[in-house]
């Protein structure tokens, strides 16, 4: 009966969920209601699939508007009317202009027009599908219209948008965020009316006794409408179906790839190789993901053209098929890889292939992908209100002060003055959390459907310029779309530039084929970095926490590796797997500890669940479940599961099995425990020995071309650390880290035999423009001969200079830049900013005298520090004299369980809740010979000596020792004072922070 209901998919207007819109059709007993946000179609299929379950028809559409003016609501007809509809809000969409007043000529939508809209138009003649739309405020103006005699053409369009007062406060809220503006400035032109409303069908007949055939045009109206899609269970895979002219063709494509590549990836095949591949095409065809595969080959094949390095990671790593395609990098018989939780037959969705490319390629590989596949869209997601961020919105709605409002988000809630604002603001906060708030881009999911990708729904077109569904993965996916995942990282563009800096720097070096990882994995000075943690640098390794566990672990091998890549998540931490592992693979006697059944099902990993294959494991060969009830629990506890009775019946399940199969309840217990903490948060091991494989190629590149891998990492914006804590290592492995030079920078950062120069681009405040002008010059011209030769070839703006004096950039033709100051200001061209026109004449220069000028050491770390970031110097140096401890990290061995002093420079500090709410802290610094050590602040310490910034800190406390890995416990930490900056005086430095 109603044909205008929105949701809070009404972006910032409309405040009902899809569950709560049903709830009130069922209260009023209504049979079919059309869904229609504003300009969007993001809820139609959530919709569709929750109105069935509650025996309601569902209808769909959108209420196009332009701002607050109301044009039309359109209702799709069928599924080729829905797909008319979001071509239509597309196109709009991706333009940005507006919706034109009178809809095109649609074959499949009916299209209603407010009352009020046909009298501003004068419409007299109406179009078959054509309707005039009659609200409850519309009633008394009809009965004195002309329009009133278009009997069935009237329809009833009354807006459902809310259901209680609250919502309308809600709504006015949203309307004033969405706005920017106070709730007093509202407009009532920009929100809904008190009787936006549901009304019982008892009431609407009431409403409309003078007017009774408007309400039976209506349900005429929606029983015309039908709108047909499958949902989970039943769902039709929806995603491109095949890759060339019919599956028989695309399956024997396959196979012919795969004989083709065999000798590629085994110099021998055996029959464990045959029957693996054998029982993997066969599931593959079976479950018609031939396409998938073949969708997937197609990418990688892009990237190897075009040489892009690229890494293949997911659950499609434990897969042979992708081994020998080439979309994966590892042998899944060499790591005894589970095919189960690659693909299975109770799966309806297709494996996941998570294929990470450089940050510098992904987008070009987007690009191919769009115009390779006709169907093609990138994967939508809902940014939803988080309840600190509404806070801040409300108290602005409110009128508060931006003091006030930082004061009470800080703990400070003791204002008595707007007490009463306040309390509002947190009630109609914790009602406004988790609302939709904007539409974004999912991380990496582009979507390749076999019909128009907008069949399913509307698109937008975000500032990339790729198309973008209205609707995230999970309806996605329970409608039949799966998404392939393109994504992006730094560590891939690290090992392409080191490769191209060492062929620079090094030309006559051998480099190894860094897709052959078979050499890396052996090499015992590779596998000693891991042993100690020293992977500064280096892809997924290089954090305190796997540095920690590595140290932890004495891991020395590629399978070591692999097992710590997962380990590493949450979710083996946090069901106590990870001290479990440890403990059992540095003393095998602890391997006794393992339930015999667990040990016999995992016995690489010692009876613990390391990988997200073993929750299948466990459930299958532990808990006597079927592969099919298996896989439903592993995605249920992954957060991928949508039934939660579904996963109440397996849990009860896997409890009744396990008594049966006389298990205790304290066991049964413990490893239901495990499955429900580790499921959601840990790798398939084929996802981790992918990451492991990166992590080695880093590896490689690390330990023999330590300069220009570490470079690299800097040129592409370092990575879990600073940019300070990269050049530290640069200086480790005998490099030299100069400052920006104008003859021999580039905008990166640049490497020559042992000395790294910055690159310009590292300048804070040096413009693009700048740059380019000095490089240009540099190109076409050749270097710059002297300063006055810079000023004459390059016209900079002062402030532009300035910069580059100050850091020492013409070192190499006077090495005091406070002299090139002076002359900068004083050679007035230098101020304006000319034309760039070559001269035929230079102009003669003054050569000034100049009195003597000093240039300290402190002045151009502080430059630095302003201007880079970080000093370039030993920081160490830079701090007020005072006696300070002499003790350095590898003294630490040495005074286990003793209480210790040293200097540390902070690197970086990890702030975590206790279990009774209080927080602790994990830190890195390093020692003035630039090595790594770590310490623990308990909360009290923490709330006593809490860390105020990067600096060198004084530090005191008790060496500990786990496993090998020593730590500090600390009781003191104390910011060491830098010394000043000579430059300001004394009442200066009160009013300016340098630091």
């Amino acid at each position: 009966m109603y044909i205008n209901c929105h949701t809070y998919y009404s972006l910032r207007y409309g405040v009902l969920s899809v569950p709560q819109l049903l709830e009130l059709a069922k209260k009023y007993t209504i049979k079919s209601v059309a869904i229609t946000d504003i300009n969007s179609t993001s809820a139609c299929l959530e919709f569709s699939r929750e109105a069935a379950k509650e025996k309601l028809k569902p209808v769909v559409g959108a209420d196009i508007r332009n701002g607050n003016n109301r044009c039309y609501v359109c209702l799709a007809k069928n599924n080729k009317g829905y797909l008319e509809i979001n071509q239509f809000l597309s196109t709009h969409l991706h333009t940005k202009k507006d919706f034109p007043e009178i809809p095109p000529s649609f074959l499949n939508v009916i299209t209603i027009f407010p009352f009020e809209k046909v009298l501003e138009y004068e419409l007299e003649s109406f179009a078959p599908d054509w309707y005039i739309g009659i609200a409850v405020n519309d009633l008394n103006k009809l009965k004195f219209s002309h329009l009133k005699q278009y009997t069935e053409k009237l329809v009833l369009l009354q807006p459902v948008t809310f259901c209680s007062q609250t919502h309308i406060n809600i709504h006015r809220l949203l309307r004033c965020i969405d706005l920017n503006i106070v709730l007093s400035k509202l407009p009532e032109a920009e929100q809904g009316t008190a009787n936006d409303k549901m009304y019982s069908l008892t009431k609407l007949k009431d409403l409309f006794e003078d007017f009774e055939h408007i309400l039976s045009n209506t349900q005429a109206l929606l029983n015309s409408c039908s709108i047909d899609f499958k949902f989970d269970d039943i769902r039709e895979n929806q995603n491109q179906t095949t890759y060339l002219s019919n599956a028989q063709d695309d399956y024997g494509y396959l196979v012919s790839l795969v004989k083709q590549n065999i000798p590629s990836r085994y110099k021998t095949v055996n029959s464990k190789i045959t029957e693996r591949i054998e029982k993997e095409l066969n599931a593959i065809r079976q479950m018609d993901f031939v396409s998938y595969f073949l969708i997937n080959y197609d990418i990688v094949q892009y990237a190897i053209k075009n040489n892009y390095p690229y890494i293949g990671r997911g659950s499609g790593a434990n897969s042979v098929v992708a081994y020998i395609l080439g979309i994966t990098n590892v042998d899944p018989i060499e790591l005894d890889l589970y095919f189960e939780r690659f693909i299975n037959l109770y799966r309806s969705s297709p494996p996941d292939f998570d294929i990470d490319f450089s940050w510098k390629d992904r987008d070009d590989v987007t690009r191919y992908i769009f115009e390779r596949f006709p169907n093609t869209a990138l994967m939508g997601t809902y940014v939803t209100f988080q309840f600190k961020a509404v806070v801040r919105e409300l108290a602005k709605v409110f009128g508060l002060p931006k003091a006030e409002i930082d004061a009470f988000l800080n703990g400070n809630r003791e204002n008595k003055k707007n007490d009463h604002y306040f309390k509002l603001v947190i009630k109609y906060s914790h009602l406004i959390h988790g609302f939709p708030n904007y539409l974004s881009v999912h991380s990496g999911g582009i979507v390749i459907t076999k019909n128009p990708v907008q069949a399913y729904c509307g698109t937008f077109m975000p500032p990339k310029g790729f198309q973008t569904l209205q609707i995230d993965m999970h309806i996605a996916e329970a409608v039949g779309i799966f998404k392939f995942d393109i994504l992006a990282q730094r560590g891939l563009s690290k090992i392409k530039d080191a490769i191209q800096l060492i062929r620079e720097n090094q030309p006559n070096a051998h480099i190894k084929n860094i897709d052959d990882t078979t050499s890396f994995k052996n090499d015992p000075a590779i596998n000693n970095l891991l042993k100690v943690g020293d992977c500064m640098g280096v892809f997924y390794v290089e954090s305190p926490a796997m540095r920690t566990l590595m140290t932890r672990l004495q891991t020395q091998d590629y399978l070591g590796l692999v097992a710590a890549s997962s380990i590493i998540r949450p979710g083996v931490t946090n069901g106590g797997m990870k001290n479990a592992y440890i403990e059992r693979h540095r003393f095998p006697e602890k391997k006794a500890e393992a339930h015999p059944v667990l040990l016999k099902i995992m016995p690489d990993t010692y009876g613990v669940m390391v990988y997200q294959e073993d929750v299948l494991k466990v459930a299958h060969y532990f808990a006597g479940l079927s592969l099919a009830e298996a896989d439903v629990l592993r995605r249920g506890m992954s957060g991928k599961g949508r039934s939660k009775e579904q996963f109440d019946a397996l849990e009860r399940k896997f409890y009744e099995n396990c008594k049966e199969k006389g298990y205790t309840q304290k066991v049964i217990a413990e490893v239901w425990d495990q499955i429900k903490a580790f499921a959601g948060y840990a790798f398939a091991k084929g996802h981790s020995a992918s990451y492991a494989v990166e992590s080695y190629q880093s590896l490689y590149l690390k330990k023999y071309f330590p300069l220009e891998f570490m470079t690299a990492v800097l040129n592409n914006g370092g990575g879990f650390y600073n940019l300070d804590t990269y050049i530290n290592e640069i200086f480790k492995c005998g490099g030299v880290v100069e400052n920006p030079c104008i003859n021999n920078s580039d905008h990166s950062n640049y490497i020559k035999d042992k000395t790294v120069f910055l690159g310009f681009g590292m300048i804070k405040d040096l413009e693009h423009r700048s740059i380019q002008k000095i490089l240009t010059e540099r190109q076409l011209f050749g270097p710059f001969n002297s300063f006055d030769d810079f000023l004459d070839r390059c016209k900079l703006g002062l402030e532009q200079l300035l910069l580059l004096i100050r850091l020492k950039a013409f070192r190499t033709f006077e090495s005091n830049k406070h002299k090139l100051m002076w002359l900068a200001h004083l050679n007035t061209h230098a101020i304006k900013n000319l034309n760039n026109q070559p001269q035929l004449f230079k102009p003669k220069r003054v050569n000034y005298s100049l009195p003597s000028l000093k240039s300290e050491q402190i002045i151009d770390a502080y430059d630095n520090l302003e201007l880079l970031g970080f000093t370039l110097h030993n920081d160490f140096n830079l701090i007020k004299p005072g006696k300070y401890p002499i003790t350095i990290a590898s003294d630490l061995s040495t005074y286990e369980g003793k209480e210790i002093t040293i200097l540390g420079k902070l690197v970086t500090s990890k702030t975590t809740k206790t279990s009774k709410g209080d927080y602790m802290a994990f830190s890195t610094f390093l020692d003035k010979d630039g090595k790594c050590f770590d310490t623990v602040q308990f909360p009290k310490i923490m709330v006593k000596y809490p860390l105020t910034g990067i600096g060198i800190y004084f530090i005191k406390g008790t060496v500990t020792e786990d496993l090998g890995y020593y730590a500090i416990t600390t009781t003191q930490l104390l910011k060491v004072p830098r010394l000043p900056d000579p430059r300001f005086s004394e009442e200066q430095k009160t009013h300016k922070s340098i630091v």
